[in-house]
C-alpha cells in the first residue's frame, strides 16, 4: 500500500458566516485516528481580524486554492457548514474544471443547494431590523447583544460580509461550467431542528453531482457543527474514504486558478 494511502484522510473544514475556527477546535478526538482535521481560517476574523474581508468568489479562491494545487496523492475531504457549504462546493468545483484531483468527498452542511432559496444569503443586503430577525430565528444573536455594543461592532460586520460572499457563491455556483456537473461523492447534513435549512433543503444536492448522493440528519439546529454527532460522522465516512478511494499518483504543482 502506497504512503498516500496509509495516511489518514486530511478533513478540510470551512465554517459558518461569522465564524472563526473555533467550531472545529474539537473535532480531531471526535474524527477519530482515521482522519486528521485542517480547518482554515479566513482573512478578516480571529488572528487574521486586520486582514480585507472575503466578498466574491475570485478572491476566495485566491485565498484557499494554494492548499489544493500540491497533491501528495492523499484522500482527503471537504466539509462546510452553511457558508461553509458554498465555500466547499466552489473549491470542489473549481478544482474540476482546471483538472485538479478533487476530493473523495464533499460533505455540504446546513446549506441549501445553490439554485434553492436562502434566506440568509438573500439577506445580506437587507435592513439591518430585518437580518437581524432572520439571525436571532437561528439563535445567532447572543442574549443581551445591544445596538452599538460589541457584537453589534466586532460580530455583525463580519457576519453580514459572510453573507455576501455567500449571496456571490450561489450565484457564481448557478453559471453553467464547462466541465460539467461535479463527479464527486455528495454528503449533505442537516439538523434536525433547523428552521432555515432543514432535510427537505438540502435533497436537491442530489442534483449537483454525478457521483452518489447521501442525505443525513443530526441532532441539533443550524449550529449543529458544534455537536459531537457531525464530526463522528465525517470520521466514519472519513474511514471509509480510506479503505476505498484508489490510490493516485502524484502532481506536479499547478498555479491556483482563478475566477471566470
Amino acid at each position: 500500500m502506497s504512503d498516500a494511502r496509509r495516511s489518514p484522510p486530511r478533513v478540510h473544514c470551512f465554517a459558518h458566516a461569522g465564524a472563526g475556527v473555533s467550531s472545529f477546535s474539537g473535532w480531531q478526538d471526535a474524527l477519530g485516528t482515521g482522519a486528521e482535521s485542517v480547518p482554515h481560517l479566513l482573512p478578516g476574523r480571529d488572528s487574521r481580524r486586520d486582514e480585507p474581508r472575503i466578498t466574491g468568489r475570485e478572491a476566495l479562491l485566491a485565498e484557499v486554492m494554494e492548499h489544493f494545487a500540491h497533491d501528495d496523492g492523499t484522500p482527503y475531504v471537504l466539509y462546510g457548514h452553511s457558508l461553509g457549504a458554498m465555500v466547499a462546493y466552489t473549491v470542489a468545483r473549481a478544482l474540476h474544471e482546471t483538472g485538479l484531483p478533487g476530493p473523495a468527498l464533499l460533505v455540504v452542511g446546513a446549506c441549501p443547494p445553490p439554485d434553492a432559496p436562502c434566506a440568509l444569503a438573500d439577506a445580506c443586503r437587507s435592513p439591518e431590523p430585518e437580518l437581524l430577525g432572520l439571525l436571532g430565528e437561528l439563535g445567532a444573536v447572543p442574549e443581551g447583544a445591544r445596538p452599538g455594543g460589541l457584537w453589534h461592532r466586532s460580530v455583525l460586520p463580519v457576519l453580514r460580509d459572510d453573507l455576501v460572499l455567500a449571496h456571490a457563491l450561489r450565484g457564481a455556483a448557478r453559471l453553467p461550467s464547462a466541465a460539467g456537473r461535479l463527479r464527486v461523492p455528495v454528503l449533505a447534513v442537516a439538523g434536525a431542528d433547523d428552521p432555515h435549512a432543514g432535510a427537505r433543503a438540502l435533497t436537491g444536492w442530489r442534483w449537483w453531482t454525478t457521483g452518489p448522493f447521501a442525505l443525513h440528519t443530526v441532532p441539533g439546529d443550524h449550529y449543529f457543527v458544534n455537536g459531537p454527532e457531525l464530526p463522528r460522522l465525517i470520521g466514519r465516512a472519513s474511514r471509509v474514504v480510506r479503505r476505498t478511494a484508489p490510490a493516485r499518483r502524484r502532481t506536479a504543482p499547478v498555479p491556483a486558478p482563478s475566477a471566470r
